[in-house]
Order: C-alpha cells, then sequence, then structure tokens
C-alpha cells in the first residue's frame, strides 16, 4: 500500500472514530464497530492502530496540533499589539475548544483518557501554550505596554485563569456569548493588572 493510500485510510479511521466517539463515548465504542464504519475488517484497522487507545491518542495529538497551529498564528498575524494579542489568544483558545466539544460531550471521555494515560503529552502541550503566552508578555515587556518582572510566572498564572476557557468538560457551563464576554473581562482585568505605570 503506498503512502498516499495510507495516510488516507488512517484519515478515514480517525474521522469514523471522531464521529463515533461523539456519538456512543470513547468507553463504549470497540475497535470491530469502527472498522465496520470504515467497510473493513477488524484485522485491516489493526493494520493501521494497535489498539483503540492508539486511535484516541493519534485524534488527541490532531486535535492538539491544530490548536497548537491557530494559537501559532495569533503570533504573527502583523499589526497587534500585545494587550490585543493576549486578548485574541485568549479568545481563540475558546473557540478552538466550543468549535471542537460544544456539540460533542461524549467527547469528554477521550480527553479524560488521554489526561490519564497520556500525561507527558498533554504537558508538552500546556508547556507550548505557556511559551507562547511567555512570548507575548515579554513583547508588551519590550514595547513598554507591560511591567511584567517574570513572564514566564505570569503565563503559568494566565494558563491557570484561563483554564475554564480550554478544557471541553466546562464548555457546556455557559452560552457561547457569555463565555466569550467571560474570556473578555478575564482579559482586560489581566491586562490592566500587567499594564506599565
Amino acid at each position: 500500500m503506498d503512502t498516499a493510500q495510507t495516510t488516507s485510510t488512517r484519515e478515514q479511521i480517525l474521522d469514523s472514530a471522531w464521529k463515533r466517539f461523539a456519538q456512543y463515548g470513547y468507553g463504549k465504542t470497540t475497535m470491530v464497530e469502527i472498522a465496520t464504519d470504515c467497510d473493513m475488517s477488524a484485522a485491516n484497522l489493526y493494520r493501521f492502530f494497535k489498539n483503540k487507545e492508539d486511535i484516541g491518542m493519534a485524534l488527541a495529538c490532531q486535535c492538539l496540533g491544530q490548536k497548537e497551529k491557530r494559537l501559532r498564528e495569533v503570533l504573527t498575524r502583523p499589526g497587534l499589539s500585545a494587550a490585543q494579542r493576549l486578548h485574541t489568544f485568549v479568545l481563540t483558545l475558546f473557540h478552538y475548544t466550543y468549535e471542537q466539544f460544544h456539540d460533542q460531550p461524549r467527547i469528554n471521555e477521550l480527553v479524560d483518557t488521554i489526561m490519564k494515560e497520556y500525561a507527558d503529552v498533554v504537558m508538552q502541550h500546556k508547556e507550548m501554550a505557556r511559551s507562547l503566552l511567555a512570548t507575548i508578555l515579554t513583547e508588551g515587556n519590550q514595547t513598554g505596554e507591560f511591567n511584567i518582572p517574570n513572564p514566564i510566572v505570569t503565563a503559568d498564572t494566565l494558563m491557570a485563569a484561563t483554564t475554564i476557557f480550554c478544557v471541553p468538560y466546562f464548555v457546556t457551563w455557559h452560552s457561547k456569548e457569555e463565555f466569550e464576554s467571560l474570556a473578555q473581562d478575564m482579559v482586560n482585568t489581566f491586562i490592566r493588572g500587567l499594564a506599565k505605570r
């Protein structure tokens, strides 16, 4: 099987698995069901993924990669002040999470499994987000917008404060408009506190 066909088949499997996890939950889904959804035998499915956890991990990496791409784009977007970049960063975190998980609460089973079984992957992603936040804060120091003695520590604090906007479990707590308002208020409060006096 050539590389393009292998990639296409893997993508089909991941797409089918995502839909099934969203509808029935991660725990209730079997490899046989995923294979059936892909019109292939379970034996063939095992040629591409060794088990359901392997599929779940591939989906998690795919999601985290998409999220990381969006967040990195915020850092390269021209014409934004550090305050605007921070604001955009937090709203991007929220919008990505909302788009991916709002109408699919059963995906939380997959998220919970990944967080428990593959904590190192989650920590790498959190470190990446923290690093991007620290870059924005350092930029704010350099432009005179912010006065932050330790951007890394402040980035950690911001990460803690933004948890509600980037963890799928919380997405159902408020309407999209309420979450956006909360995110904007939180960022504005931080920006006022970080501003150079």
